[in-house]
This record gives C-alpha cells, structure tokens and sequence, in this order.
C-alpha cells in the first residue's frame, strides 16, 4: 500500500503545483495541517475550482452514490456554482475547515492551458483540529450537465509524512437531463476546450429538471454539441493525494 501510496504522489507532482488564492484554511488551536494536490487526468473535461472541507465525522455524505444530490451539489455539478454548497459546509457543525481553489483544473495541451495559462494540477494547505478525520472534495466536469467528480469521506493519514491517495470517477447528480447542447451548459466548457457554439449559460432549466439520484456518470453520447472524441472519456477522471505535512 505505501508504495502504491509513493507512485501516485509522484504522478501529482509531475504537474507544476499552484498554491490556490484563497486555497489555505487555518485553524486555532493545536492542529493537524495537510497538503491536499489534486489533478484532472482526462483530457476533453475540465473541473471547476476544487471545494474541499475537513470534517470529523468518516460519514459525513456531502454526496452519497445512490441518493438524491442536496442543492449545494447540484449547483456545482449543473452550474459549476461553489457558494451554496460552500455555505452550508462553513455552517455544519462537523465540518472543521472549507477551502476551494482559485481557478479551474485543465487537460494539458488543451486551450485553457495555452491560451488561458491555467494548469492541471493544484495544491492547497488546509488545517483543522487535530481531531479532523476525513475530507471530501467536489468538482463539476465542466462540459457536461450535471457531471462531477470528487470523494466523499476519505480518511486522513494520521501521522505527519503518510499520505493517501485516491482516482477518482465522474458522476451523474441526476439532476438535469444530459441534452449535451452548449445552450444548457456552462460557458467555460467551450473556451477551456476549444469548440465552439451558444455562449452557454449558469442557470439551471427547470424544465430540464430530472429528480433522479446519483450515479456513475454514463459518458458524452454526442447527440447534440458536445462531441465523444473530445468531450469524452475513460475513469479515472480525477486523482486527490492528501498529505499529512504538520
């Protein structure tokens, strides 16, 4: 498992890692500090800003694959929309820490890297009471409905110097039907990307509403605007290599 654990750490490290504005949460008190790096993998989707959030509890469900997506999920999986959820994290009593990234993960090579200057790759230090236990992580795939990615609960490392790592897969919020037409999703997707059409927009379509639970995300069909051998791909969509450092 350790040298599982080193072979993925050196994968995140490939990638230049980028201190996020805004990215560092401190708490008071004796604490335990941890570098969090996280890395899109694929190549046709970019994520928003990573959200991350230390909590005491190994079951905390900021999602959970089978249930209904809660509105603060379903704002960043439909509309890449942080706050809602960011909020309520912040306000939940078993939560010790929030942070979120200061700007999108994006494939190498693809035009928000070139053109854009953003990176893969992020890196964040965030800090808790020493009794934290798990962190959870929520990202949108940008060119989708209401696709994203993340984890929910995975358990620190207890010791300064371990770390854990994990792939992560893409998800459905089944929250909104997958018509894969640009006018129903986020206007990043196509300048992050490089294909063209409706500008797009951040507000949710109540008549596109879905009322279904999560899932594992079925893939881009190409029935509209978004395009299989662009937009598409293979899980693992996204690694989050979390190190005790303090």
């Amino acid at each position: 498992m350790r040298s599982t654990i080193r072979r993925l750490w050196a994968l995140a490290t490939v990638a230049v890692l980028v201190t996020a504005a805004g990215g560092t949460a401190v708490a008071a008190g004796p604490t335990a500090t941890y570098r969090v790096t996280i890395q899109v993998l694929i190549e046709g989707q970019p994520l928003t800003p990573p959200l991350i959030a230390l909590h005491r509890s190994p079951q905390a469900n900021v999602f959970t694959v089978g249930a209904p997506a809660s509105f603060g999920v379903k704002e960043i999986a439909e509309n890449g929309n942080l706050a809602p959820l960011k909020s309520v994290l912040e306000s939940s009593a078993g939560m010790l820490a929030v942070a979120e990234a200061g700007a999108p993960l994006v494939p190498l090579g693809s035009p928000g890297e070139t053109v854009h200057l953003f990176t893969d790759t992020v890196s964040m230090t965030i800090s808790a009471r020493r009794d934290v236990r798990a962190i959870s992580w929520v990202s949108m795939l940008i060119c989708t409905n209401d696709g994203f990615t993340g984890v929910d609960s995975l358990a620190l490392p207890r010791h300064v110097g371990d770390a854990v790592a994990r792939f992560t897969a893409g998800y459905d919020a089944g929250t909104e039907l997958n018509t894969e037409a640009f006018a129903d999703i986020v206007p990043p997707c196509q300048g992050l990307i490089g294909v063209t059409g409706d500008s797009g927009t951040g507000t949710s379509d109540p008549s596109l509403a879905e009322g279904g639970v999560i899932h594992h995300h079925p893939g881009i069909d190409g029935g509209a605007d978004l395009v299989p051998g662009v937009h598409g791909w293979t899980d693992p969509v996204g690694l989050i290599v979390v190190e005790r450092i303090g």
